[in-house]
């Protein structure tokens, strides 16, 4: 009995060493210099679930996330959610079963998304969210430009253009994404005292249903004097209905997409609200890299200055930034007027906002 006893002991001993053996190996697994928690293996490697690449946007985003990632030698994975919050939690949960060590996400739905990423985190994986938010999880960084402040400079130049209480309507983007609200919140800021607002509706950032929302928009209201769109691709659609339509409408659209600014060129678009994508992408790249090697990154990064939001129009550029007014026109002439409406030029002005890219130096 008691040989038996000791026999017990020894293996309940042993039994209690393979359970501590498990238990720290399940909490720490080291891979190529990089820790991860809950047996999730890190690969120092970054993944990029996009809401869409059917946008000229999205897919000049992801060029310059690929760039970047390419210049600084890091691997990146890009998946594509089709604008499909299921399709993009699937993504999310494969590229974090795949090992990466950083999580790119924008978002296709701000709140549907939050239950991916937090698993994301929790599975030891850093994650950054570009151009639209995550709600509702302490995220590590999120990369934007100014949503609210570009929508807010579209009824402005509506006002300039046509004067105070114009008929407007209004295209909204993709219910729950955050890029859709701020824009919406930042066109309402100015148009709600400043023009009548007769008709505002979700076309999903899409051409094709931007086109069939106008279509219906104007059945309704036939004395529609502008519209804004919250991106270039509703814009365009709309640009169609109303050509097909034979009216004379003004249009202002959001990102400044190449199909985009050669409308406004053409005399057909109206504005585009432009930002950068490319930088945003890597923008992006670069804190995830930063992040992969343990260095500490802001919580919020404006890949985008106010003073970088602009508006193409007609045959000059507008700009209504925080600082003032700048117009660019023909024969590279720019001029800067500041709050105290003091007017400038130089050329040293140009090479300053030279940033602002090929449509600046185009123009």
């Amino acid at each position: 009995a008691l040989k038996t006893m000791k026999n017990i002991k020894k293996f309940v001993a042993l039994l209690l060493c393979l359970a501590l053996t498990l238990s720290f190996a399940a909490c720490r697994i080291v891979i190529d210099g990089e820790t991860a928690s809950a047996g999730n293996k890190v690969n120092g490697s970054i993944g990029l679930s996009v809401s869409t690449q059917n946008n000229p946007f999205f897919v000049t985003l992801v060029d310059g996330a690929k760039a970047q990632a390419d210049k600084l030698g890091v691997k990146i994975q890009v998946t594509d959610a089709g604008d499909d919050a299921a399709k993009q939690t699937t993504d999310i949960e494969t590229l974090v079963a795949s090992g990466i060590s950083v999580l790119i996400v924008n978002p296709v739905d701000s709140d549907a998304v939050a239950g991916a990423v937090q698993s994301a985190i929790s599975a030891g994986v850093k994650v950054i969210s570009v151009d639209r938010a995550v709600n509702g999880v302490d995220i590590d960084c999120q990369i934007a430009s100014d949503n609210v402040a570009g929508a807010a400079m579209a009824p402005q130049f509506i006002v300039d253009t046509l004067g105070e209480g114009a008929v407007v309507a209004e295209l909204e983007g993709v219910t729950g994404a955050s890029a859709a609200i701020d824009r919406s919140q930042g066109f309402h800021n100015i148009a709600d005292s400043k023009l009548e607002v007769v008709a505002r509706q979700t076309a999903n950032f899409a051409r094709a249903e931007g086109m069939s929302v106008m279509e219906n928009m104007l059945q309704a209201n036939g004395d529609i004097q502008a519209v804004f769109a919250a991106n270039d691709e509703m814009a365009l659609g709309a640009l169609e209905a109303i050509s097909g339509a034979g009216k004379d409408i003004l249009v202002v659209g959001f990102d400044a997409t190449d199909d985009a600014v050669e409308a406004v060129k053409a005399g057909r678009l109206g504005g585009t609200i432009a930002q950068q994508p490319a930088l945003l992408g890597a923008t992006a790249v670069a804190n995830a890299l930063k992040l992969i090697n343990g260095e500490t990154i802001e919580k919020s990064v404006a890949a985008i200055e106010d003073a970088d939001l602009f508006i193409v129009a007609g045959t000059s550029l507008t700009v209504y930034p925080a600082a003032g007014l700048i117009n660019y026109y023909r024969g590279n002439r720019l001029v800067l007027i500041n709050r105290d409406e003091t007017p400038y030029d130089s050329q040293a002005d140009l090479v300053f906002h030279e940033s602002l890219g090929d449509i600046f130096r185009n123009l």
